[in-house]
């Protein structure tokens, strides 16, 4: 460690360098007379002297495999301002009293002492991080670090388009913002929140800002959002986006499993489908990222392959929770309390000991991903914020169970790439759009929602005239005998590995009575849960494709199509529901259609359950049916 204060004056040398030259102008704007690029040469002369004489990497920091950990990752809080079906348990989270967890001056000690050792890098995590009242102090005392380089945050985008000025007068050098969908409606679902033009807001300041490039994190859940891959990487045309897909990964409580990954093989084909010229770019050492291009667009696009492909033999990343633990491996469970040694009244070299001990001990690789899924370790939200699928249901890759045109509400049609360019107009982040209303008869107003699978064009929302049933056709074959009992009368699965393949569609049907008083708040969205028939439609597109996991005797379909559509009834006060399902299968889709309208007949009782009580839930029941040996059905 001799070495390193002559590293220091290198540096600083360095920076001056970069900073300025006699005139005061910056060196890559050459004073007169001087060429550009004798400057470049110049800077470059002086960085690679730096390499040639640094000193000797921290051994502290440096582990049994050589791996040198000069990235830091520190979490400022365990709090966040969204409530994401994914980040945690099911049960909650149990947040760690305030006075366990870093005080802001520990905080910038334990970076002190780490940039001091040869970390370069640094970013700032959560829970959201930038609910942390303090975080633009925090970031300013951090630049004045002598030998940091970049100073990073990852945030869900929230509160960045307010901050973000404040954040780069104070020093912040790089940000990523989570994002897992393109969909308004949908990332309502997700985070339980409203906030997704004010994420796309932040994006558009951090473009204005002169960010490049605004890395977008996309975690990639299969029956989630796996049919968006193609609209993220279209964003890259136009804009300096680096969109990170990455491979959805296990946690305690996220209920992870290998259905629900989509592999950054699958990924890669999908959008090489799409863009064949799709050009990989060379990879920087330590990256976790695996970078390509389409030749002619702006930005590019990433997969984070940390299970299909892990990037363990160069992992230069350590991590500090919010309450002061060191974690060596973002999987491991195995953490050290710097935050005890600290208030201890630990020197820095004891804490250095310490921290060599746990980095001495990091493992060449973590365990495979089925071994990871059965580890014990935090939740997420108490590593740091990151956007994973909570119990998202498993599906077949051609589903497309999302058709943003529609999950809006009316609007008029026109193409999804045609929707994102007008998002992305002028860099203008659009109003959210008034929920579709249309004037009847009566004087009143009538909200209409559908949701499909499929890009149908001459498809309509639901309408009075639209409830009328498909026609029979076929003979109506019906049996005595009840098919899921063997002879004995035991529950038995049919057996229909020898029927044929045929296209199968079934049509259900449900009705939910609010009472006045309900009715009236989701007609005008005035419920505090949110919007009821939004949230309703996606529930029952989500039920339709867990049916065999409900229903114990059903096949899992892989459906082709799901359609759920609802209508305000202000005669009755009550929400009209219809669902559809396609599949082409041995088996069919009445269940899954059933399902569906009966589990959005539920949501809307869920969500205004708080105002009313009397609320009915009837006439849940098949409307027709095609398709296989026993002939279609038709209700009258």
């Amino acid at each position: 460690m001799a070495a390193r204060p002559l590293s220091r004056m290198l540096w600083r040398l360095l920076r001056s360098s970069a900073r300025s030259c006699s005139s005061g102008a910056p060196v890559t704007q050459p004073c007169p007379g001087e060429s550009a690029r004798a400057a470049s040469e110049e800077l470059s002369r002086r960085r690679q002297f730096l390499r040639e004489h640094a000193a000797p990497f921290s051994a502290f920091l440096t582990d049994s495999f050589g791996r040198q950990h000069s990235y830091l990752r520190i979490s400022l809080t365990e709090k966040c301002n969204l409530r994401c079906q994914y980040c945690m348990p099911e049960e909650g989270v149990p947040l760690t009293p305030k006075a366990n967890l870093l005080t802001t001056e520990e905080i910038l000690t334990l970076a002190r002492l780490f940039v001091k050792e040869g970390v370069d890098k640094i970013r700032l995590t959560g829970g959201e991080p930038l609910i942390r009242p303090d975080v633009v102090d925090i970031v300013a005392q951090l630049q004045r670090l002598e030998g940091l380089r970049t100073i990073g945050v990852t945030t869900n985008g929230v509160n960045l388009a307010r901050l973000l000025p404040q954040l780069q007068k104070a020093g912040l050098s790089a940000i990523n913002i989570s994002l897992d969908t393109l969909v308004p409606a949908k990332f309502e679902f997700i985070v339980r929140r409203k906030g997704f033009h004010k994420v796309m807001e932040g994006i558009h300041k951090a473009i204005e800002l002169g960010y490049n490039p605004v890395k977008v994190n996309c975690v990639v859940m299969r029956g989630l959002n796996e049919d968006e891959l193609l609209d993220f990487a279209a964003l890259t045309e136009g804009l300096p986006l680096d969109v990170r897909f990455i491979e959805y990964m296990p946690f305690d409580g996220n209920k992870w499993n290998f259905k629900k990954m989509v592999s950054y093989k699958e990924m890669l084909d999908t959008v090489r489908q799409q863009w064949p010229e799709l050009e990989k770019l060379p990879e920087e050492e330590s990256s976790t990222a695996k970078a390509f291009k389409i030749p002619g667009f702006q930005g590019q696009i990433s997969f984070i392959t940390s299970m299909s492909q892990h990037f363990c033999g160069t992992c230069n990343r350590l991590r500090i929770t919010a309450d002061g633990n060191l974690k060596v491996c973002l999987f491991g469970n195995s953490e050290v309390s710097l935050r005890d040694h600290l208030r201890a009244g630990a020197s820095e070299q004891e804490l250095l000991r310490i921290i060599g001990a746990a980095v001495g001990r990091k493992k060449r690789q973590h365990a495979g991903m089925f071994s990871i899924s059965q580890m014990k370790n935090r939740p997420m939200i108490l590593i740091e914020l990151f956007l994973m699928f909570h119990d998202s249901p498993p599906g077949n890759p051609s589903i497309s169970s999302w058709d943003p045109l529609h999950v809006q509400g009316l609007r008029p049609r026109m193409s999804f790439s045609s929707q994102v360019a007008t998002l992305w107009k002028g860099y203008r982040v659009p109003q959210t759009p008034p929920l579709a209303q249309q004037r009847l008869g009566s004087g009143s107003f009538q909200r209409h929602y559908t949701s499909h699978a499929d890009s149908d064009a001459n498809s309509k929302c639901l309408s009075p005239g639209s409830w009328a049933p498909a026609a029979p056709s076929g003979p109506q074959l019906t049996s005595e005998q009840l098919t899921h009992v063997d002879s004995e009368g035991r529950a038995a699965m049919v057996d229909v590995g020898r029927k044929p393949d045929t296209e199968r569609v079934a049509v259900a049907s449900a009705v939910v009575l609010l009472g006045p008083v309900a009715f009236k708040l989701v007609q005008q969205n005035q419920l505090k849960k949110g919007d009821a028939l939004v949230v309703a439609q996606l529930a029952g597109v989500q039920a339709a494709k867990v049916t065999s996991q409900l229903i114990p005797l059903c096949h899992h379909v892989a459906l082709s199509h799901v359609q759920v559509q609802l209508e305000l009834d202000s005669t009755r006060h009550a929400v009209k529901i219809q669902a559809s399902c396609r599949a082409r299968g041995p088996t069919g889709v009445e269940m899954e259609a059933l399902t569906s309208a009966a589990v959005t007949a539920l949501t809307l009782y869920d969500m205004c359950k708080a105002v009313s009580r009397d609320i009915v839930l009837e006439e849940i029941k098949l409307i027709s049916k095609t398709g296989g040996q026993r002939g279609d059905f038709h209700r009258a």
